[in-house]
């Protein structure tokens, strides 16, 4: 098992530091024994050729919608309590001068002075963010420990291992209690449990599970299982219903036909997946009205004022966080920004550019929404899709040492190997969690249905 170990990591060095595209180099995962299978009439096929480019678009789109959504994060979290930031950005501040968010005073983000698009050339670096690096962080683990299902102890030495110690760890709120709670000794799921975790009702698990929505295709069910102990490593009750949301979203989404407007397949997967919402809870509330306001015709501007009154000034449908009087007005909280995040869902109409504008300016950590449904739409399109709907080529190089750390070629990976081990990933789920099959002279999985 050690020297498989080190060969396999010894591959993934390889991968990284070639930049060679998923598809050009090695298709099987040496780890695993592939077995013989007969595939059902019922099955789900998937090409992993065509899936291995969409998910490289996904992790393109993420990066340009996360650096994008960068660039606003909290210049807007409305009026109530110690911190105002005045009216709510328009569609007529795309362009414009950002405007400083609650933490620097008066001057605009350093990583544009306007309200605009975010690109990597080709020459340069993604550089990682809290959007994207713990994801890539638990693949990685699934991939290190030969598995589909990560222990909290494989959890917590991986948060001990890659995330940074004295410096600057790019944590926050929940994520950050939930290492504190690590390094004290306890282990996944009690870093996210409210008796040890006072910050369980925020945003963090929504920036770090959607990956796993995309390692079981058509499977929202076998996703949200692998999903469930990354999500309560850091979630309990609301906060982890709408990450489990994300999860489910994301794996539905890989059954799109492509051949088909984009829309109304995705709505219809939003609808399903809204449907494991606990009846009772505020966040299937603030799903229908959501989906309401969009449905009546107004303008998104207008939905997402409708938002804020109703959810932190009125504190409707059980939702009541201005009550409780924190910083910020509970600004990093899990309902709040999935309530924008869906503003720009439904007004973003499967349209990844118009998503990514609508997420950047809706407010709130704004970052967040634009990164998973940038992330979404990109594993939609694929990375071609990505570059044509933008009409430019772009860097394929991601920095995960921007905010973590020790891992090889010094922290430089490609989307092509990162699409790669994507797809090992989902070669285990499939022939030992789903009981399919992966043909490899078609290069395809066979996916039974639930």
């Amino acid at each position: 098992m050690t020297i498989l170990r080190t060969i396999f990591t010894s591959l993934l060095f390889f991968l990284s530091l070639t930049g060679i595209h998923s598809q050009q180099l090695v298709d099987k995962n040496p780890t695993l024994n592939y077995q013989s299978y007969n595939p059902k009439p019922t099955d789900l096929i998937i090409n992993r050729a065509a899936y291995a480019e969409k998910l490289e678009g996904f992790w393109l789109a993420t990066c340009i919608a996360n650096w994008t959504g960068l660039v606003t994060e909290m210049d807007k979290i409305g009026n109530i309590g110690d911190i105002k930031t005045g009216p709510f950005y328009t569609r007529a501040d795309w362009g414009k001068a950002d405007q400083p968010n609650i933490w620097v005073g008066n001057a605009p983000s350093t990583i544009s002075p306007t309200i605009d698009f975010v690109f990597a050339d080709e020459d340069t670096l993604w550089g990682a963010d809290d959007d994207t690096d713990i994801e890539y962080i638990y693949q990685e683990l699934l991939l290190q420990n030969q598995t589909s299902f990560l222990t909290g102890e494989q959890i917590r030495n991986g948060w001990m291992k890659h995330i940074k110690g004295e410096e600057e760890n790019y944590l926050w709120v929940s994520n950050q209690k939930a290492l504190d709670l690590m390094k004290s000794g306890l282990v996944p799921p009690a870093t996210g449990d409210p008796l040890h975790n006072p910050e369980y009702e925020m945003i963090d698990a929504q920036l770090t599970t959607e990956i796993f929505g995309l390692y079981a295709p058509g499977r929202p069910d076998m996703a949200v299982k692998m999903a469930t102990l990354p999500i309560q490593t850091t979630a309990r009750e609301e906060s982890e219903w709408i990450s489990a949301f994300y999860v489910r979203l994301f794996s539905l989404a890989t059954t799109l036909d492509s051949s088909l407007p984009i829309k109304e397949q995705l709505f219809q997967f939003a609808e399903q997946a809204a449907g494991d919402f606990p009846e009772t809870s505020y966040s299937k509330a603030m799903y229908r009205f959501v989906k309401s306001l969009y449905a009546s015709g107004i303008p998104w501007e207008q939905a997402r004022d409708s938002v804020y009154q109703r959810y932190q000034v009125e504190q409707k449908d059980g939702y009541t966080m201005t009550s409780k009087n924190l910083y910020c007005n509970g600004c990093y909280a899990a309902g709040i920004n999935f309530a924008a995040s869906l503003v720009s869902l439904f007004y973003g109409e499967g349209d990844l550019k118009e998503t990514i504008r609508i997420g950047a300016l809706a407010g709130w950590d704004s970052d967040n929404p634009t990164a998973t449904w940038g992330g979404l739409l990109g594993f939609i399109l694929g990375k071609e899709g990505v570059e044509k709907a933008f009409g430019r080529k772009f860097s394929n190089k991601f920095h995960i040492h921007r905010t973590r750390v020790g891992f090889p070629n010094e922290g430089i990976d490609t989307f092509g190997s990162m699409a790669q081990k994507g797809l090992w990933i989902i070669d285990r789920v499939v022939q030992e969690e789903l009981k399919g099959g992966i043909d490899l002279s078609s290069n395809s999985w066979y996916i039974p249905k639930k």
